[in-house]
């Protein structure tokens, strides 16, 4: 990632301050995850380089005069001689970071290799720029063995979402709410092995269910509303366990942040400062509004060090018999506003897991979803 050879220059506001203020540089940089099924592509940062002697993915500088895909095309060839031109390349975000040197933006595609490209790359040891190429196995990669630079951390968190998410269904749909019983077994029963599921189940008094749900299913992975802990009197169990990978912001409680915040003034953020600072967030938008919301959100985060928000819930994508009176949005619309995110995006509303890969087409990473994601 040819980061090191961007021309400093100073930012706007610093253009009428003293020649004494720190010229600062702007990269914009071209990020290809590149990967083959579980095996991806890192490169070897020298250890003269900008953030060296470090792990890295295959990338570089987009020039002005290119898109972020031309760049990523342009910059894959002239790194591995791999032509990605015709392969499909998902945009799973952008990333904005200070190396205190250097303001770098990461915009970072996910491409996956055809077995023809793997099998004809996957022995080369080297770039055509020098640089050392190895292939990693993801569990590897995500349990944190290679050392890449800091803005990565995200991308890694980024990667462990899985391409379906299953969501519970609410209590009142198995008639008694006061009884969980039969919510409990059904879910327990219908869960996929190690799914991803959104507990939603609408309900005041949530610990015992979902303690017991995580106990009979100790391999799924669970996301929970944000509020949850506030919630509940018993989950001082849950709170610690290692199944619950994020929490869940809806577009209300997102669009409340930023309404009391729009100085800025995230210091005292109840969604960055109260426990859900423990988790990964996944936030669910609608519209062009909430996105930008996301976006702040996700950059505020980032700049507390916090867990980033790991994806959108966009929705609802079709029409669903659950909101019959919801005008969906269609796959073009949602495609444009999933441009817009700066992380991944979650298809939701109508959608089935065979359209996983439908999704990818219009630029998600992911579908969720509620009885055809149940077995």
């Amino acid at each position: 990632m040819a980061i090191q050879t961007t021309t400093s220059v100073k930012h706007p506001s610093d253009i009428n301050k003293p020649s004494k203020t720190k010229a600062i540089t702007y990269v914009n940089v071209a990020v290809a995850v590149i990967h083959y099924q579980n095996q991806y592509l890192l490169g070897f940062r020298d250890i003269l380089q900008h953030q060296g002697n470090r792990y890295e993915f295959v990338g570089g500088k987009i020039e002005g005069h290119e898109t972020a895909k031309q760049a990523l095309i342009r910059e894959v060839a002239e790194e591995t001689g791999i032509d990605i031109a015709d392969n499909t390349n998902v945009k799973l975000g952008r990333l904005h970071h200070d190396y205190d040197d250097k303001q770098v933006c990461l915009q970072v595609y996910k491409v996956a290799l055809s077995a023809q490209q793997y099998e004809t790359h996957k022995y080369r040891k080297q770039g055509l720029e020098g640089q050392a190429l190895t292939w990693v196995d993801k569990s590897r990669l995500l349990a944190g063995e290679y050392h890449l630079p800091a803005a990565n951390k995200t991308i890694l968190e980024w990667l462990r979402l899985p391409t379906q998410i299953a969501i519970t269904y609410p209590l009142a749909h198995f008639g008694d709410v006061a009884n969980p019983a039969a919510w409990l077994q059904y879910h327990a029963t219908h869960l996929t092995q190690d799914a991803w599921v959104y507990v939603r189940l609408k309900a005041v008094d949530l610990g015992s269910s979902v303690e017991q749900l995580l106990r009979l299913r100790p391999d799924i992975h669970a996301i929970l509303p944000a509020a949850f802990n506030n919630n509940e009197a018993s989950v001082s169990e849950i709170a610690i366990n290692p199944q619950i990978v994020a929490k869940h912001l809806t577009q209300t409680q997102l669009m409340q942040w930023s309404s009391s915040h729009q100085s800025n003034d995230v210091s005292h953020c109840s969604i960055t400062s109260s426990q859900s600072s423990s988790y990964a967030l996944i936030v669910s938008c609608h519209d062009t509004d909430s996105i930008y919301a996301a976006n702040k959100l996700a950059h505020a985060r980032l700049q507390q060090q916090l867990p980033p928000v790991i994806g959108i819930l966009l929705s609802p994508v079709l029409a669903t018999q659950t909101h019959p009176e919801t005008a969906p949005l269609g796959w073009q619309a949602w495609e444009e506003l999933a441009a817009l995110a700066d992380m991944p995006v979650i298809g939701l509303g109508g959608l089935s897991p065979m359209m996983s890969a439908q999704a990818e087409q219009y630029g998600g990473v992911a579908v969720a979803g509620i009885r055809h994601f149940l077995q």
